[in-house]
């Protein structure tokens, strides 16, 4: 696990622990494959770049044929394997993650500014609103993000570049680096 205990700045960045993931490819269009995504994690099936996460669980849109399902990474392997089984026949393939991922969280009055300082989207509240998910870089890192309310960010990636996410956060919400670009 990243240290980042003793980080303070503008935003409190944290490692979340225990969140499993698996990787679901697919057929949209699939009643089958919605209805066993759904029911697994108890929310709506995401739109277009849509998460839609209450907790642990959740369904992140990936591409037009793939989704992350989010669930507590101690149901993750299990849950794989009955999703599998209830996806028999139909067009998918399901893969357990967890392992292969890791998230942050971060939250504070600055988060639209410190995700701008690392990623090529556009972070104005009008154009990315809670709900809204990207796929894109943190610098040189292929990360996933999301935003859970206007405070609050949710961001995944490999769990091989753990560390350095960790440093490009704590760079980006370095009490001293406030731009102050959205503020109203």
């Amino acid at each position: 696990m990243s240290d980042l205990s003793g980080f303070e700045g503008l935003v409190a960045i944290r490692e979340v622990e225990n969140q499993g993931m698996l990787t679901v490819r697919g057929d949209f269009g699939s009643e089958v494959l919605r209805a066993a995504v759904t029911g697994l994690t108890g929310v709506d099936f995401p739109g277009r770049r849509v998460a839609h996460v209450q907790g642990a669980r959740g369904l992140l849109w990936m591409s037009p044929d793939e989704l992350a399902v989010l669930l507590p990474r101690g149901e993750a392997a299990q849950a794989a394997t009955r999703l599998a089984g209830q996806l028999a026949g139909v067009h998918a393939l399901v893969v357990d993650v967890s392992d292969a991922r890791v998230h942050f969280e971060i939250e504070g009055r600055v988060v639209r500014e410190t995700i701008a300082k690392l990623a090529p989207v556009d972070m104005h509240p009008d154009s990315f609103t809670p709900g809204e998910l990207r796929r894109t870089r943190f610098g040189q890192v292929a990360a996933g993000f999301w935003m859970a309310d206007e405070r609050t960010a949710r961001i995944f990636c490999f769990r091989s570049v753990r560390d350095y996410m960790a440093g490009l956060l704590t760079v980006a919400a370095d009490d001293h680096s406030e731009v102050a670009y959205f503020r109203k």
